[in-house]
């Protein structure tokens, strides 16, 4: 098992910025992909910005392109945590976000929902113009 938590999300004028974290515990080493999906109202839950893990250090990161260039996924090791670091927000970005986690993941499968079979409750980004 995997238990994901993700902080507080926010409210946040256009252009402005935010940093979602997801803590992971229990059997994380289990888990080679981690990282963000969202859900806006009426909108089917996307994959934003996943990363792939070998040996406990990241090897790829995987963005979806409305959001490459303006967010950055990490990872620290040292506390099981993934970032996702939020630029130049948009209206459009406005969704509830959800971590994940999946025992694997590539480049033509990191955004599919269906592999990813650990989920953390959500969080909240509101982007306003």
């Amino acid at each position: 098992q995997v238990q994901l938590v993700e902080s507080q999300g926010g409210s946040v004028q256009a252009g402005g910025s935010l940093r979602l974290s997801c803590v992971a515990s229990g059997n994380t080493r289990s888990r080679y992909c981690m990282g963000w999906f969202r859900q806006a109202p009426e909108k089917e839950r996307e994959g934003v910005a996943i990363l792939s893990i070998l040996n406990r250090a990241p090897l790829n990161a995987y963005y979806t392109n409305s959001v490459a260039g303006r967010f950055t996924i990490s990872r620290d090791n040292a506390d099981n945590t993934v970032y996702l670091s939020m630029n130049s927000l948009k209206p459009e970005d406005t969704a509830m976000y959800y971590c994940a986690a999946a025992p694997y993941c590539g480049s033509a499968s990191w955004y599919q929902a269906e592999i990813f079979d650990f989920w953390g409750h959500g969080t909240q980004v509101t982007v306003f113009s």
